[in-house]
């Protein structure tokens, strides 16, 4: 990937988090990546082809986290591995909310090339509900342990990151003992 593509791609995800999709226009995209028009369409074809690539990246870097603390566990282990990884992605990527629901909520009405971004959202949940299952958990229990995660990721933008880690975890062990 090309220095400039990389630029892109960090500063537009960098500001899409921070203010939201709409909220940042493509002239405060390119004059933070240090780039020109030219060299944004020279790599994407749209403001929607960039957002969905960031998405993809981002998608691939969680799940990257979560193996990376997961590997190898199983049952108990894994949910409290599982729940940690998330929390460690929160603690280094800010208290922003999800990006995946924030572009589906964003872009939700829309019916040409970005419905594109709304799908991706939907099928990264589809996604992450299915590698807990793949574990070996039922798909109500990976949606159970989806919503103490998608939880911690909506209390962490108003509590203490600590403090939600804390009931996350005592969470999950209650939920191991079911």
């Amino acid at each position: 990937m090309s220095k400039k593509r990389e630029q892109l791609l960090a500063q537009s995800e960098r500001l899409f988090d921070q203010h939201g999709f709409h909220a940042v226009g493509l002239k405060q995209v390119i004059k933070e990546a240090e780039i020109s028009l030219m060299t944004m369409y020279n790599h994407f074809e749209s403001k929607e082809a960039l957002i969905l690539e960031i998405l993809k990246k981002r998608e691939a870097r969680y799940l990257q986290k979560l193996n990376q603390f997961t590997e190898k566990k199983n049952g108990k282990t894994f949910m409290l591995a599982l729940a940690e990884a998330h929390l460690n992605w929160i603690r280094e990527n800010g208290s922003n909310g999800c990006m995946f629901l924030r572009a589906k909520e964003e872009y939700s009405l829309a019916k040409t090339e970005q419905s594109a971004i709304v799908l991706f959202a939907d099928q990264h949940k589809h996604r992450l509900t299915a590698f807990i299952s793949n574990k070996g958990f039922t798909k109500e229990e990976a949606i159970r342990v989806m919503i103490i995660l998608e939880g911690a990721t909506a209390m962490a933008e108003v509590f203490d990151v600590e403090e939600v880690a804390t009931g996350v975890t005592r969470t999950m062990k209650a939920l191991c003992t079911d």
